[in-house]
């Protein structure tokens, strides 16, 4: 298995594992913000839940299917983070669509979306970049 595959695997090991802190008893505050940072909906953990599968599904079945969701989920992914940071709703949970531009201090808008931009970014990166690095190691 090469490294593109492996990383895959990650990705699917990391929404998974965010979908799972959710439930951690002691790991929410009493708004149910998770690590006290992010309030995550049942829209969001079945978001998170859907990627982490399709990564895993991505890595067990070729590397030309990781290619594809790290390219395609990265630019998804990467983009609603965008949107979320100038808006301050994004566009997967439907939250633009649903309330519009939400007026928040860029501080909030930073924190809510900086994981988005981060994890979508490297995945753009795997999925353009370094993929021919480790294509075939």
């Amino acid at each position: 298995m090469n490294t593109i595959r492996k990383l895959a695997w990650a990705y699917a090991a990391l929404f998974t594992g965010v979908v799972a802190l959710g439930y951690i008893p002691g790991l929410t505050d009493e708004q149910g913000a998770l690590l006290g940072l992010f309030h995550i909906e049942l829209k969001d953990d079945l978001l998170h839940l859907g990627s982490g599968l399709w990564a895993a599904i991505a890595a067990w079945h070729s590397t030309r299917a990781a290619l594809f969701y790290f390219r395609l989920f990265g630019l998804v992914y990467f983009f609603d983070g965008v949107v979320g940071l100038l808006f301050g709703q994004g566009y997967l949970d439907l939250g633009i669509f649903l309330y519009g531009p939400t007026p928040l201090d860029l501080a909030t808008r930073i924190g809510a979306n900086i994981p988005h931009l981060l994890i979508g970014g490297i995945a753009i990166l795997i999925g353009f970049v370094f993929y021919r690095r480790w294509e075939k190691a």
